[in-house]
């Protein structure tokens, strides 16, 4: 294996990874309040964080989805808000180390930062949430940079039903369609991830663009509600969206999956969040972990997930959303974002070929976007903003 991932580091420096989700705002939101002293990615964070640049570097990173993630337990313009303030970080992070970063919002730009050796840095909404059920907000978060949304995260979005949560719209309402619309025009990409699979058939239908998800697995090899059945993933190759497997071991290891119910009720029996990365909730989960030791996922338990949903999709509609800073807890060789010259190994041990690596890491999430853009080119042309309102499509007891 030693000599597969020197290989995998020289297909690497060719062809650099497009991670779809890394949530690193959040966890500096969640232990430092922003203070970027205190957290500096320019050194070695590991005791803190899965991510920081040296790492970056050594996982062969050239461009990064950073989420702009908030809970959905806030709402309203408390969401927007704090929308806004986890996007300032990321332009603050490009600002603070520019020899390394590069703010992002076109294909070109990721072409650019890739060219000059730097790691290109895009912006995704993690969350219907976000907007507050307003296309003008929605427009405005497309204004300053945001290039996906998440149309829900764990709870349902009044347009939108969540895969965790219990059915509502049994997919997208009105709305929610002239959501995806508006989101075709402006040349955001629909994500896809987090949604019910009812949502996921609604938005395929719907859209005029390809859309990603940037962060899901087959759920065909883990039967879990985050993942992506079968039957969506045959509808890739007629959208042209990409699939970005994550490396989350409760989504990839069917073993994990009690295992991290258990770990995530111990959390709330201690006050905590089930998505708390704060030093105290980062406490309690080692303590639960040593007392119950948990199932280990590895590089394999990922290819497991690609290799099925090449079978389905194809290799054109595949990538890499690894959600770093995001979990407590990772597979053993893809600990941070320094592992993932350990899972292309793993693919070439597989006989995956060098061009097909090279779709899977760079292309064809490069592709996605440019074509993301070329579809809002042509809805300009003749479709202006949508003024529409939940209140006006979404008649209560009609939706």
């Amino acid at each position: 294996m030693t000599d597969r991932l020197a290989q995998a580091r020289d297909l690497l420096a060719a062809h650099p990874v497009v991670d779809g989700h890394n949530d690193l705002p959040w966890a500096l939101r969640e232990q430092v309040r922003y203070d970027l002293h205190r957290r500096d990615i320019a050194l070695d964070q590991r005791a803190h964080l899965h991510t920081d640049i040296p790492r970056l570097r050594a996982g062969g990173v050239g461009a990064q989805f950073w989420s702009v993630y908030v809970p959905s337990h806030l709402s309203g313009d408390t969401a927007v808000s704090a929308t806004l303030e986890q996007m300032d970080v990321v332009r603050r992070l490009a600002d603070r180390y520019p020899s390394d970063l590069r703010l992002a919002h076109t294909a070109e730009d990721m072409e650019a930062a890739r060219a000059e050796g730097r790691i290109a840095s895009l912006m995704g909404a993690e969350g219907g949430h976000s907007i507050n059920c307003s296309l003008a907000t929605l427009r405005a978060l497309y204004d300053l940079g945001v290039r996906y949304m998440t149309l829900t995260h764990n709870d349902n979005v009044p347009w939108a039903d969540s895969a965790t949560d219990e059915p509502r719209a049994h997919g997208l309402t009105r709305f929610g369609e002239e959501v995806v619309r508006e989101m075709n025009r402006l040349g955001m990409l629909v994500d896809l991830s987090h949604v019910s699979a009812d949502t996921m058939r609604d938005a395929l239908r719907v859209t005029d663009a390809p859309v990603v998800f940037s962060h899901s697995s087959s759920r065909a090899v883990c039967d879990h509600p985050r993942n992506i059945p079968d039957d969506v993933l045959e509808r890739l190759p007629a959208n042209g969206g990409v699939a970005m497997v994550t490396f989350v071991p409760k989504f990839v290891l069917p073993e994990a999956v009690a295992w991290t119910r258990a770990a995530e009720d111990n959390l709330r029996a201690h006050g905590l969040e089930p998505l708390a990365t704060t030093p105290e909730a980062l406490k309690v989960h080692q303590a639960y972990e040593e007392a119950n030791p948990r199932p280990v996922a590895t590089a394999a338990t990922v290819a497991d997930h690609l290799d099925h949903m090449r079978e389905v999709a194809g290799i054109d509609h595949l990538g890499i959303g690894g959600d770093f800073d995001g979990t407590p807890f990772t597979p053993a060789d893809l600990a941070d974002v320094a592992g993932y010259p350990h899972l292309i190994a793993e693919l070439l041990e597989r006989r995956w070929s060098e061009a097909d690596l090279a779709k899977l890491t760079w292309q064809n999430a490069v592709r996605v976007v440019r074509d993301a853009e070329a579809v809002a080119r042509d809805l300009r042309a003749h479709r202006g903003p949508s003024l529409a309102t939940i209140e006006e499509l979404d008649v209560p007891g009609d939706a």
